[in-house]
């Protein structure tokens, strides 16, 4: 690897935990109605999703079609069953941290889940920050725009992200959450310093990484007790959904 990908991966990474670390100082996001920031960092990660990873799923349709034996028509379909694996695997955790909340509150013991559901979650947020460690260094696309654009828009999706598991969890988050997502997410970038991951394997993560990132966006913008703001957030797909668009095109 060249020391200049190094070093400005190496950077990236510092920023990624920063902000794990660090969710908590930033009072302003705790704003009602809704920060427009968390709004448009919504805006920014549905972009990223829509227009660079599930695009991206064809070269994964590939590696599933050679390495696993199958039909491209069948590769193609698994690809995108393992986006919606994503999905619903984060869309059913959510739900139940809902469920232990409201019984919490129904017995008197306040705003609470379960400890054992609190290490569910925070391993879930865990297995995506591998992957997005990694992927700093074994993206299907090369170039320093290409890179540049996938770090903005993971560090805004983990302002979003963190900041719902930071009420979510509240004590537990910072106490104990915070490190762990933060260890994985340095993690995911040390192995794809030392290692290459098989192609099928990366696909199969990565379709799973779109299926989760859409899910956890979505859930902190679309509840009424959120009171998002559509203008920011739709501020934040516009503006970026341009500059990926102009990336593509060689501008």
């Amino acid at each position: 690897m060249a020391s200049s990908s190094f070093l400005v991966t190496a950077a990236m990474v510092t920023v990624f935990a920063a902000v794990h670390l660090f969710i908590g100082r930033l009072t302003f996001l705790s704003a009602a109605p809704r920060s427009a920031w968390l709004s448009f960092s919504g805006g920014v990660a549905v972009s990223y999703v829509f227009l660079h990873v599930l695009p991206d799923l064809g070269v994964h349709k590939r590696a599933f079609a050679s390495e696993l034996g199958l039909a491209e028509a069948m590769a193609e379909s698994m690809v995108y069953a393992v986006a919606l694996l994503g999905l619903v695997v984060f869309y059913g955790l959510e739900s139940t941290v809902r469920v232990s909340r409201a019984q919490s509150r129904a017995q008197g013991r306040g705003d609470r889940i379960g400890s054992e559901l609190e290490w569910i979650h925070v391993a879930s947020f865990a297995t995506l920050n591998l992957l997005v460690g990694y992927l700093l260094l074994h993206r299907d696309q090369s170039g320093l725009s290409s890179l540049i654009l996938y770090f903005v828009a993971m560090t805004l999706h983990f302002v979003t992200s963190d900041f719902g598991m930071r009420n979510d969890h509240v004590e537990a988050y910072q106490a104990r959450g915070r490190w762990v997502i933060t260890a994985a997410v340095v993690t995911g970038w040390l192995i794809g310093l030392a290692w290459t991951v098989p192609p099928v394997m990366i696909g199969f993560l990565f379709a799973f990484l779109a299926g989760g990132i859409t899910l956890n966006v979505l859930k902190e913008e679309l509840p009424e007790d959120r009171q998002s703001r559509f203008a920011p957030f739709i501020g934040g797909a516009l503006v970026y959904a341009s500059l990926m668009l102009l990336e593509r095109g060689g501008l």
